[in-house]
């Protein structure tokens, strides 16, 4: 089997329920395109591993981790 590289594409649905992309494939290239709503199910989350470090700041964990 070989490797394949995945792209990621973020885009709008028209009026009539169409998308376009631009991709860097040859015309006539077979593709397999998987369709997933966005949503913002994680942006909270990225706001919290974003907003402090202090999680990281353990002393039992880092003992774990470090005798690991």
């Amino acid at each position: 089997m070989l490797g394949q590289t995945a792209l990621k594409y973020d885009a709008e649905v028209t009026e009539n329920g169409q998308v376009e992309l631009t991709v860097p494939f040859p015309p006539g290239t077979h593709v397999t395109v998987f369709v997933v709503e966005a949503g913002e199910s994680f942006s909270d989350l990225l706001m919290a591993a974003e907003s402090s470090l202090a999680f990281w700041d353990n002393s039992l964990d880092d003992e774990d981790w470090n005798n690991a």
